[in-house]
């Protein structure tokens, strides 16, 4: 009998949006506000190199409970980088594992060094089932 395992690419968000690491904190949050999202990916500025994770929580933290000006404070200053990142032909089950292991919330998910998306723990787990 041959488990079948799934993968992270199963449960990844696709189309993960993508910010420049010079927008401003205000700019942050009127786009996640609008998408109802909780993280966005600071894009590279060359090839080599790598993504940025910017979280609400790191926002909340470093930002809003220090009263930072929301307009005079950009991603790159707020933003985790490298950001954690796990492999799309990951299994579920050791992504999770490696999330929880290192209190991650949410990570890129990358395809070699290509973005593939974002993927958070919570998805995961509820996607879970052992089969």
């Amino acid at each position: 009998m041959t488990a079948t395992f799934q993968r992270v690419h199963d449960v990844v968000q696709r189309e993960p949006v993508l910010i420049d690491g010079m927008a401003t904190i205000r700019q942050a949050l009127d786009i996640m506000q609008a998408q109802k999202l909780s993280a966005l990916v600071v894009k590279r500025r060359d090839p080599q190199d790598e993504y940025g994770l910017l979280l609400l929580t790191e926002i909340a933290r470093m930002v809003l409970s220090n009263n930072r000006s929301l307009e005079r404070t950009n991603a790159y200053e707020i933003m985790i980088k490298p950001a954690p990142s796990i492999d799309a032909e990951m299994a579920i089950k050791y992504a999770i594992r490696h999330m929880a292991r290192f209190q991650l919330s949410h990570c890129v998910v990358l395809n070699g060094r290509e973005l593939s998306g974002v993927v958070t723990l919570n998805e995961m787990a509820l996607a879970f089932r052992e089969t």
